[in-house]
């Protein structure tokens, strides 16, 4: 059993697509930690804003099994792969931290993600984690966000049931 976090993210019919997501990880994982969600401008392309949250969940899967449990709910509700890395899609879903697990090289898996280092990953996984030390800096969420460039990357709490 492992500790998972996951980011979120949506830009089509978020509302929608969040909150099928959120249901199926708690038929699947049962309880889990959710932030509330974030509203920012897309990154890398223009296109409509995302909302974003974190879940935290402990897994019986692997983070590889665990990554391809995701991407198959990413199919199932609606995710067109293939186009453009960087576009409009239903929903998105990445581990962003495993345990205190360091991969990378392994596809399309990487712990930590990447993203950790924008707004609308880390203030989400801030929220739920506070104390979670990043397994490389050893920070926890919370000093990463407090010191996080005030208004770099602007978000807006945008409540929406889950």
């Amino acid at each position: 059993m492992g500790r998972a976090y996951l980011s979120l993210g949506s830009n089509i019919d978020a509302p929608r697509w969040l909150a099928a997501a959120v249901g199926e990880l708690r038929a699947r994982f049962g309880e889990l930690a959710v932030s509330p969600v974030y509203r920012s401008a897309a990154v890398g392309f223009d296109g409509p804003d995302f909302f974003n949250l974190a879940v935290g969940l402990d897994s019986d899967l692997g983070p590889e099994a665990l990554n391809d449990w995701l991407h198959a709910l990413e199919d199932r509700h609606g995710r067109v792969r293939g186009g453009d890395r960087y576009a409009s899609r239903t929903l998105d879903v990445d581990i962003v931290l495993y345990d205190d697990l360091v991969l990378s090289g392994k596809g399309h898996l990487q712990l930590p993600r990447g993203e950790l280092r924008h707004a609308f990953v880390l203030k989400p996984m801030a929220d739920i984690a506070p104390e979670v030390r990043h397994p490389v800096t050893g920070q926890t969420m919370a000093a990463l966000w407090a010191a996080f460039p005030a208004g770099e990357e602007p978000l807006t709490e945008a409540p929406m049931p889950l």
